[in-house]
């Protein structure tokens, strides 16, 4: 089986510190950065664009995992790509052609991904999961770290899981918000593959054996 990830998410982190913050990423047992934009019409807030991006892939030694949290993401595409995105994920509710998105990602040489929010049913992802490298459920509503994580995603795990075991498919499934060292194996056992960690990694005494832990229960 392989090994299960886990994603710091860089929003939680000290932007006053941000290149320390980044190093010490480099340096811990975590597997990618998840990096969230957010343009404050998709999400009522706004984190941060392009030259922070272009900054933190600067120093980044670890897949860039690329959350887009805004409206109209095909405009920004080839952008984010030459950044240096590794994968490129966007909300299902945010593209009116979900297809075509994924395959202009795709040709930008990324992975493509697509996150829900969490009333939206996943089912809908019937038709394009064996286009999709990595699905992100939404364990909070999106827009803001340090909220609290919403019980019905171990349900939506456990059906993505049955439909990508049924569509023969190869997703991902990525867990993001509210993940702690309380719900970590939790998640695991339901079918998460990547668990993303914000306020829980960053607001912690130690983050480096915080990451360890996560990444401990995860593979335990």
């Amino acid at each position: 089986m392989s090994s299960k990830l886990i994603a710091p998410s860089i929003l939680a982190a000290d932007f006053a510190n941000l290149q320390r913050d980044i190093e010490m990423v480099n340096q811990s047992e975590a597997d990618w950065f998840h990096i969230d934009i957010m343009d404050g019409v998709f999400v009522p807030n706004i984190s941060f664009g392009m030259p922070v991006l272009k900054a933190i892939t600067k120093h980044a030694k670890k897949t860039i995992d690329v959350h887009l949290m805004i409206v109209d993401p095909d405009r920004y595409i080839k952008t984010f790509a030459e950044l240096g995105s590794t994968i490129l994920t966007v909300h299902y509710e945010a593209c009116t052609h979900l297809h075509r998105t994924l395959q202009a990602i795709k040709a930008e040489g990324m992975k493509a991904g697509v996150a829900l929010n969490p009333h939206t049913n996943i089912n809908l992802l019937e038709d394009t999961i064996n286009d999709i490298d990595l699905v992100c459920v939404m364990s909070v509503n999106p827009g803001f770290g340090g909220q609290s994580f919403i019980e019905n995603t171990y349900t939506k795990i456990k059906q993505l899981r049955e439909l990508i075991l049924k569509k023969g498919a190869s997703t991902l499934i990525e867990i993001d918000g509210g993940v702690t060292s309380i719900n970590a194996k939790k998640l695991i056992d339901t079918g998460a593959d990547v668990l993303v960690a914000g306020s829980f990694v960053f607001k912690s005494k130690n983050p480096l054996e915080t990451i360890k832990e996560l990444k401990t229960i995860a593979n335990s």
